[in-house]
């Protein structure tokens, strides 16, 4: 199974996330879509396999977005998107893409759809402590 992370290794989220990833026994291609931007039509075709619509894959905190006016509901998701080209930074993340689907991870946990049933351990510590129960949140762990 082929598994693709965009990952922003400054985020905690996304650190848990790879680690999940790593800790179900898969290394995944790792996109520092920071370091490497994507084209417009790569996050087009990015945030059309998530299935969600454009605003909720963008970031807020931490990027120009409220300076930008990015809430104006006039703007087209077409428009949203040339602003993520612009402003990489917008990307809100991880996004994991798998044979399953794919979907912005956060919480953290949300990975587990995207990786096959009984892949995860039972439960996992994110970096702040916190401990995942799989089993608990209807996940198969």
């Amino acid at each position: 199974m082929t598994v693709t992370i965009y990952h922003n290794p400054a985020c905690g989220t996304s650190r848990n996330v790879l680690a999940m990833i790593r800790n179900a026994g898969m290394e995944p291609t790792i996109v520092n879509y920071l370091a490497t931007p994507l084209s417009r039509d790569q996050i087009k075709a990015l945030f059309g396999k998530t299935g969600q619509p454009v605003r909720e894959l963008l970031r807020r905190k931490g990027t120009p977005y409220d300076q930008l006016g990015l809430d104006d509901p006039a703007l087209s998701d077409d428009e949203l998107i040339d602003f993520v080209v612009r402003y990489p930074i917008l990307m809100n993340r991880p996004i994991v893409v798998t044979d399953f689907g794919a979907r912005l991870c956060r919480p953290s946990e949300e990975v587990a759809a995207l990786l096959p049933p009984g892949s995860l351990p039972e439960s996992f510590t994110k970096e702040d402590g916190e401990i995942i129960n799989f089993a608990a949140h209807g996940k198969d762990a």
